[in-house]
């Protein structure tokens, strides 16, 4: 169909456009379709196509967009309709919602959105007991339409009225009115409700509907109190299986409204009536019934979270309430694995963060007594967390799904934060807990124990001493002690094992006697590719922690690292860490040590990058030097000696210090060696991104750690970019000027070569500019960054007679108007120098007002005033008073920022259309 013009909306072309939509098989065609009718909808004919696509000789399809149409109409078009039709339009929605009461379901439920949405917008002045009205029409008797057919559609509309509502353009003030008018309606909606739920030959269709209408009415805060035999009505269908589901529903749906906390004798009441589930649900339970169990724990878990303080509050009924808490227990520790046996007792956890939160915020005396209550029940929740945490047998793992193993991994490190959140309550005594435990699990000769068990008591320690500072605790020396004594026979437990060590890697820069029991499991596991993440992120956390303790390890360290890096053990992101936790190692010991161990380290891999740069370029060679480049990158991202003097001071004990060096930094000897090297590799790979991002990533990790110490290689590297740059230029050369600007500005002696790069590349970057830069996005993103870095750190860059200041200016103009976000942000903070990035890009370009008003306001005056006058600019929706108000509103603000702001945003809107839409709420 060909897009059509206004007078084309007629009942004929709507239909071919509905049958073209719905049959076509061209997808073009079909776009086509959608978009014509979306017109269609809203145009003025509407109001006549719409009641024709609803006679009963049209199909279900057509007589939908008949009802839709008239939604589209009434909810959105509201003002067009004048009020002395208002009446008309309800008799006839009336009288097409009774025929459709027994026709198609998806029409009577779009009228009756339609209707509601009328009602919604003559509430409450024009259409005064709306509700009550709906009701009345629907029980009258009469017409060919049956009494259940009546019913149900009087339920549909009850229902959807709520719904309408939280979906509603209202303005705010309206909202409010018809909130309270719908409010003070409720009172003939719950006789209705009430009556069709206790009848005994109400059909469970009818009750389910009924379940499903409470479930949206409560969404309007209706007083728990008012609801309260509905409520007790719906505990009753939870034992009809064909009701269980939306009786779930609808009691979770009142519980949790914010509103009900205010009717804590309704909720004392609710209590005992959740407590009676217990039976139901351990039926459910036994008879793998999963659907039964969670839909029983959802309840007693809203109940328990949602109302948590309000219970504990009556302290006369502490023991219903603890009753509640045991039941939610339960739910936890519910019988089978997660996620194949059970999905329940995730649902649990964040009652327990809840319930603490309330005990713990209680004034002292009164939280002593609750503690005398709850601590033992917090205990016993440690037990529970861990048994649900063990592994499922080997065999019944291995028959899990990826997804299910993920699933579980997921929830094992949920139960880990419940646990070191529930640290906060028990402290010290539940790490004792924990090791009396893993003690008698592992001295036990008569008692054979699982793998699982141990493995899921060291990961309740790894859970609490990953976050929490246990170097106070007198347990960890045993626990340490206990680690060799572990039969590790499985991967599960031999990661978790390398797992808890890391995570006491801090406690063992403060123990380091302690380093010998430990350090040889780690050095083993590195060897297992199975290990491969645990172990290489254990042996950085140690060799970041306790690096000043390592020197006697240092030379088994490195060896083993370098057989297994030879041996290509590890993937490539582990084989980075591996290098950064040697970085970490060398940077402890002397000059002389580092520099052979570096020549041992690295030497390998510069002979095989001496081969790679001969050959001719290719995928695979390509791979190798970048991850060649990439280890590297890593080694000296924490290859830090400078840091040795400050850290020997401040953390360690005398016996740590370390005397100071002296010569050239090992990374710059380092990287002297292996320039020629790298210039070789650039001549050769200039053309590809990935390749030059990975040189200059080395040297900008280097720049980052050595600060001032890098001076030797500013020359030389300054003379290689400029080279990169002229020949191919790429963002990453940029990014890499941008450091050493930010680094050496205040280094008069090692500067000129940086203002000379600056200079080369921004000269470079205005010809890109000439040219075309619309296809370097990413070039022109980096250049503005330079420019801002530049102007921030050294402003006299700007002096220089070999720059054009006019050109880079320029050159932000254009920027500004580049569609990717990234790009407009870094242009604006070059023009608004110390803007904080915020929020959105509204507030990037307010910053730049701001700025221009504070620091230009006669010429910003002359700007806005010009820029505003062409008609249609910056939209075709602002009006030239709206463009007036505008300009008067920023240039009367020169000290609020925060107010400037607010006026872009405003006049964004505006712009765009959006002005006092639910966008604009959210904006």
């Amino acid at each position: 169909m060909d897009p059509h013009t206004a007078a084309d909306f007629t009942v004929d072309n709507v239909e071919k456009a509905l049958h073209q939509l719905y049959y076509d098989p061209n997808i073009e065609n079909k776009n086509l379709a959608q978009k014509w009718l979306m017109q269609a909808q809203v145009s003025p004919q509407a109001w006549q196509f719409c009641w024709v696509l609803l006679r009963p000789e049209k199909v279900p399809e057509i007589q939908y967009f008949g009802a839709s149409a008239l939604h589209t109409k009434i909810s959105r078009y509201w003002g067009d309709i004048p009020t002395e039709q208002y009446n008309t339009l309800k008799t006839q929605l009336f009288s097409q919602i009774a025929r459709f009461a027994s026709g198609s379901k998806i029409v009577l439920t779009r009228l009756c959105v339609a209707l509601a949405s009328l009602a919604l917008n003559m509430m409450p002045e024009a259409w005064p007991g709306a509700v009550s009205e709906m009701v009345h029409m629907f029980q009258e008797e009469g017409g060919e339409v049956d009494g259940r057919a009546r019913c149900l559609a009087l339920l549909e509309l009850l229902t959807v009225l709520p719904e309408e509502f939280q979906t509603s353009r209202l303005p705010q003030y309206r909202k409010g009115q018809v909130r309270a008018a719908l409010g003070r309606e409720w009172t003939a909606v719950y006789p209705l409700l009430q009556q069709l739920l206790r009848q005994p030959d109400s059909p469970p269709l009818v009750k389910a509907r009924v379940l499903k209408c409470l479930s949206s009415w409560v969404l309007l805060d209706v007083p728990l109190n008012e609801s309260e035999g509905l409520v007790e009505a719906c505990f009753t269908a939870l034992s009809d299986p064909e009701l269980f589901d939306t009786a779930v529903e609808a009691i979770v749906n009142t519980i949790s409204q914010p509103d009900s906390q205010r009717y804590v004798d309704t909720l004392l009441k609710l209590v005992p009536q959740v407590l009676q589930l217990q039976e139901q649900l351990r039926d459910a339970i036994r008879n793998g019934d999963m659907e039964t169990s969670h839909g029983i724990c959802r309840i007693a878990v809203s109940l328990g979270e949602n109302h948590s303080r309000a219970l504990l509050e009556q302290v006369e009924h502490w023991q219903s309430f603890l009753a509640l808490v045991n039941m939610i227990m339960f739910c936890t520790g519910i019988p089978g694995h997660y996620p194949v046996n059970e999905t329940t007792s995730s649902l649990t956890l964040t009652f327990w963060y809840t319930l603490q939160d309330d005990i713990m915020s209680f004034e002292a005396e009164k939280q002593a007594v609750y503690l005398q209550v709850y601590r033992p029940v917090y205990f016993q929740l440690v037990d529970v967390l861990l048994h649900k945490a063990q592994f499922p047998t080997d065999e019944e793992y291995a028959s899990w799904s990826s997804d299910e193993k993920e699933q579980f991994r997921i929830y094992r490190v949920d139960i880990s934060d419940t646990l070191m959140y529930v640290y906060e309550m028990l402290g010290a005594e539940l790490l004792s807990n924990l090791y009396d435990k893993l003690g008698r699990l592992l001295t036990n000769t008569e008692q054979t124990t699982t793998w699982q068990h141990t493995e899921a008591l060291l990961y309740g320690f790894q859970s609490i001493a990953e976050t929490i500072d246990v170097n106070y605790s007198d347990v960890i020396p045993g626990l340490i002690g206990l680690i060799p004594r572990i039969n590790i026979n499985n991967v599960q437990l031999a990661d978790t094992v390398m797992f808890t060590i890391g995570a006491l890697a801090e406690w063992l820069a403060d123990h380091p006697v302690m380093l010998s029991s430990v350090l040889p499991l780690v050095l083993q596991a590195l060897g297992n590719p199975d290990l491969s993440v645990s172990s290489v992120s254990t042996l950085k956390k140690i060799c970041r922690e306790c690096k000043y303790d390592l020197p006697p390890y240092a030379s088994n360290i490195v060896a083993v690292s370098q057989e297994v890096l030879i041996k290509q053990i590890h993937k490539t992101s582990q084989c980075m860490w591996l290098m950064q936790a040697l970085g970490f190692l060398l940077s402890a010991l002397p000059v002389e040590e580092i520099l052979r161990n570096l020549h041992s380290l690295i030497t390998p891999y510069i002979q095989q990058l001496e081969k790679l740069a001969e050959e001719t370029p290719n995928p695979s060679n390509k791979l190798a030097i970048i991850h060649i480049l990439g280890l590297l990158s890593n080694l000296f991202t924490t290859l830090d000696i400078t840091k040795q003097e400050e850290e020997s001071g401040e953390n360690a004990p005398p016996i740590k210090s370390v005397p100071p060096q002296t010569g050239p930094n090992p990374v710059v000897v380092v990287l002297q060696q292996v320039f020629a090297l790298i210039q070789t590799v650039l001549s050769k790979w200039l053309n590809d991104s990935q390749v030059v991002e990975a040189v200059c990533a080395i040297f900008e990790k280097s720049v980052k750690t050595l600060l001032h110490d890098f001076a030797p290689m500013v020359s030389q590297l300054s003379e290689m970019l400029g080279q990169m740059y002229s020949t191919i230029p790429q963002a990453s050369a940029l990014d890499l000027t941008r450091q050493m600007v930010h680094i050496f500005a205040s280094q008069t002696n090692d500067f000129p070569p940086i203002k000379a790069l600056f200079e080369l590349v921004t000269s470079v970057t205005l010809t890109i500019f000439q040219q075309g830069p619309r296809d370097h996005p990413d070039i022109v993103d980096s250049f503005m960054q330079l420019q801002a870095q530049a102007l921030k750190r050294k402003p006299d860059l700007f002096l220089s007679e070999s720059l054009d200041v006019k050109a880079v200016f320029h050159c932000g103009v254009l920027s500004l108007k580049f569609p990717e976000a990234p790009t407009v942000k870094s242009t604006c903070l070059f023009f608004a120098i110390g803007g904080q990035s915020s929020r959105s890009l509204m507030d990037q370009f307010a910053e730049v007002l701001f700025c221009l008003n504070k620091h230009c306001f006669a010429l910003l005056t002359v700007w806005l005033k010009e820029a505003l006058r062409s008609p249609g600019f910056p939209s075709s929706r602002v009006s030239l008073e709206q463009k007036d108000t505008f300009s008067q509103q920023v240039l009367r603000e020169r000290l609020n920022k925060r107010r400037v702001k607010d006026i872009v945003k405003e006049f964004t809107l505006v712009c765009r259309g959006l002005h006092g839409t639910e966008y604009a709420a959210d904006y």
